[in-house]
């Protein structure tokens, strides 16, 4: 069984990730917080599309994982739910 992570990139923030539509990263299953951070590495320019200067997602970013919405603004879902582990096989994206 793999525990690579497959992040779904949407159109709009495609060329800041090397116009991707997936970026795969192995060996990335844990807490999402640390999915994220590799991510970041892999793609630098997204951090900034996507989380606010004091670490937040930004309030027009939804983050799925398995197709449950852990980050939605909290006047979409309410409040922000707490953060997913990610277990292997693993698909986020929207």
């Amino acid at each position: 069984m793999s525990d690579a992570v497959l992040f779904v990139i949407p159109g709009a923030l495609r060329a800041l990730a090397g116009n991707r539509a997936e970026v795969r990263l192995e060996r990335a299953a844990g807490p999402l917080g640390d999915a994220l951070s590799r991510l970041w590495a892999e793609c630098p320019a997204l951090k900034d599309r996507v989380m606010t200067e004091t670490g937040e997602v930004r309030p027009h970013i939804n983050i799925f994982v398995d197709g449950k919405c852990f980050c939605c603004p909290p006047s979409a879902a309410g409040s922000r739910q707490r953060e997913p582990p990610l277990r292997p096989p693993f698909r986020m994206g929207s």
